[in-house]
């Protein structure tokens, strides 16, 4: 919806599939310290998945390769866009510090129930991975309170006219 408002986006999930993939920039150190998750010169997330669920600990040594990685993608596609606006889609902003790098903040929200039934509609999606993925997420109440603008998710009409009033709000404080 930013985009179609001409905001140039950058999708932090999208980075780290490049960043995993052939040729990618975390193929070699992630070769380095977990060898067992590259398939065809390529980062498994899969072989990831199982390597966190027989050892949680290397989570935070996984973070510590692709973050850095991920924050240099984000800042090089920065530096080579001239939109007016730039949209950094991160889903984990605030539990990984990554507001501190932003002018403003949008938390994109929905009900917890219409949440649990989007994600577990999900392929490959269980309740129990579910579950692991909100234990990892600041909750809903305090994102919003520490957001600068937020978008409701319950209806498409509502998200849209949402994103278009904080284009123009931004913009209007930047003309």
């Amino acid at each position: 919806m930013f985009r179609d408002l001409g905001a140039d986006v950058w999708d932090a999930d999208a980075a780290v599939h490049r960043i995993y993939g052939v040729d990618g920039a975390a193929v070699a150190p992630m070769s380095d310290a977990f060898p067992e998750v590259i398939v065809d010169g390529a980062v498994s997330r899969d072989r990831i998945k199982t390597l966190i669920s027989a050892h949680p600990d290397a989570l935070s040594q996984i973070e510590q390769i692709v973050h850095p990685l991920v924050r240099a993608d984000r800042q090089a596609f920065i530096a080579k866009s001239d939109a007016e606006i730039v949209v950094c889609d991160i889903p984990l902003l605030f539990e990984t510090g990554g507001d501190a790098e932003m002018d403003a903040t949008v938390v994109v929200s929905a009900p917890a129930s219409v949440q649990r039934e989007r994600v577990l509609a999900r392929e490959g999606m269980s309740e129990d991975l579910f579950k692991a993925i909100l234990d990892k997420q600041m909750p809903d109440m305090e994102k919003r309170a520490r957001a600068d603008y937020i978008i409701e998710t319950t209806t498409m009409a509502g998200a849209c006219a949402r994103v278009s009033e904080i284009v123009k709000e931004i913009r209007a404080k930047h003309a």
